[in-house]
């Protein structure tokens, strides 16, 4: 592939997520919600094929909003992520518990992205790669990963 031809593109998504973080020394110890924003990078060369509708596109942004959605978006979005030990403190069989997802990880905004980044990889098209991905937790705090 040659490089001079490598195009990165970026899609943003929004999501709603709440989250505690086990044996914090702070409040986040406690169940609390943040806007997150997504911003997912993917870089390649553009499709050099006349007459094919996505001719031009290292990815249709179509598909890829499709992708981030049906894998991140739809897990995540208005759920609650917790650690695997607090299973036994959630009546998961109430509805207000129903969309919780429990990790053998602490929910922080780097392993919720470390996530994101491996579900987003293992559904991309072969042509297309992950360059990078960053998970806004708050106006003034982040999480990066790639290049």
């Amino acid at each position: 592939m040659n490089t001079d031809h490598r195009v990165q593109v970026t899609k943003r998504f929004t999501l709603e997520l709440a989250h505690a973080l086990r044996g914090h020394d702070g409040p986040c110890k406690h169940i609390h919600g943040h806007s997150y924003i997504l911003d997912v990078t993917l870089t390649g060369v553009p499709l050099h094929r006349p007459g094919d509708p996505k001719h031009g596109m290292v990815i249709d942004f179509t598909d890829l909003k499709a992708l981030v959605k049906r894998h991140v978006v739809d897990h995540y979005d208005h759920a609650l992520v917790l650690h695997e030990s607090e299973r036994a403190a959630i009546p998961t069989d109430h509805p207000l518990f129903a969309r919780t997802h429990f990790t053998p990880w602490q929910p922080t905004c780097e392993h919720l992205l470390l996530d994101m980044v491996a579900r987003i990889r293992a559904a991309l098209p072969p042509d297309a790669t992950l360059h990078r991905a960053r998970l806004q937790e708050t106006a003034t705090s982040w999480a990066e990963w790639g290049a």
